[in-house]
C-alpha cells in the first residue's frame, strides 16, 4: 500500500511540473503574441511603410474593433493574405483602436480572430494631420484600404466584398508585371 501511494504520489508530482512547464510555455507564447503589436505614430508609420519590400504589392486597412464594417470584412483580408502571400502580396492591418483599449479589446480581439496579417496599431491622436497625409480626399471614415506598389498607389475609403477585394489587387498585380 505505501509502495502504491508512493507511485501516486510521484505520478501526481510529475503531472503538476508538466503542467506547471505547459502553463508557462503557452504564457510565453501569449506574451510573445502580445508583444508582436507594433505600436506606431504617423511619422513612424509611414517610415515603416516606407522601409518595406519595393516588389511586392501592399493592401493597408484602415479599421477598428469597434468599427462593425471593419470587423465585417476582416475576413476578406485574410484571404487574400493568405491566396496571395506567394505572389509579392502582404496585408497590413492598421487599427485604430484607442491606445487605452490595447490589453482590453484590441489584444483579446485579435488572439479570438487568430488573425495571420500584420496588425500594427497607429497612436497618433493628430488625426487631422495625418489623414490628409494619407490621401488628400480620405474624410476620415473606416474602413478605408491604401492598395500600393512601386508604380501605383489607390486609395479606397469603402468596405470591400473578398471579389471586390480581389478585382483591385488583380488591377495591381496586372499592371505591376
Amino acid at each position: 500500500m505505501k509502495f502504491a501511494a508512493a507511485i501516486l504520489f510521484f505520478i501526481l508530482f510529475l503531472f503538476g511540473n508538466v503542467t506547471e512547464q505547459l502553463n508557462s510555455s503557452q504564457q510565453n507564447n501569449i506574451d510573445t503574441i502580445d508583444d508582436d503589436l507594433k505600436v506606431f505614430n504617423f511619422e513612424e508609420l509611414q517610415a515603416y511603410l516606407a522601409s518595406k519590400d519595393n516588389n511586392k504589392t501592399y493592401v493597408v486597412n484602415f479599421w477598428a474593433t469597434w468599427c462593425a464594417p471593419c470587423v465585417k470584412e476582416l475576413p476578406y483580408f485574410e484571404q487574400l493574405n493568405a491566396n496571395y502571400s506567394n505572389k509579392k502580396v502582404e496585408v497590413i492591418l492598421v487599427s485604430l483602436d484607442f491606445p487605452k483599449h490595447i490589453e482590453t479589446k484590441l489584444k483579446p480581439f485579435l488572439k479570438k480572430k487568430g488573425l495571420q496579417s500584420e496588425v500594427l496599431l497607429l497612436d497618433d491622436v493628430d488625426s487631422n494631420a495625418w489623414i490628409p497625409k494619407v490621401n488628400k480626399d480620405w474624410s476620415g471614415a473606416i474602413p478605408a484600404t491604401i492598395i500600393y506598389n512601386k508604380d501605383k498607389t489607390t486609395f479606397y475609403e469603402r468596405s470591400f466584398t473578398y471579389k471586390e477585394l480581389e478585382t483591385e489587387l488583380k488591377q495591381f498585380i496586372k499592371y505591376k508585371s
